[in-house]
């Protein structure tokens, strides 16, 4: 129930399939390493000694930013040749 992706009657319904695959990674990453779980009293990667500390949203965001490819320099503008009338 947490994640409305699967349903259609929503406005979070993923169209594309990468879209729908990017909103599941993050929240994988949201549940097994921010979310502390009830039974746990701690993260699933805490319980599991992959991580000894509680991660927060911005570190999540950092990730995503390091893993974007990084923007080179751009080529010169060419102009499109006009077509005669």
């Amino acid at each position: 129930m947490g994640m409305r992706r699967f349903t259609r009657l929503t406005n979070a319904f993923s169209k594309k399939i990468e879209n729908h695959f990017h909103a599941l990674s993050l929240y994988f990453v949201f549940y097994s390493f921010v979310r502390i779980h009830k039974t746990l009293k701690m993260t699933p990667a805490m319980a599991a000694c992959v991580t000894d500390r509680l991660w927060s949203m911005e570190d999540i965001a950092a990730l995503v930013e390091a893993a974007q490819p990084k923007s080179g320099k751009r080529g010169p503008y060419k102009k499109k040749l006009a077509l005669p009338a």
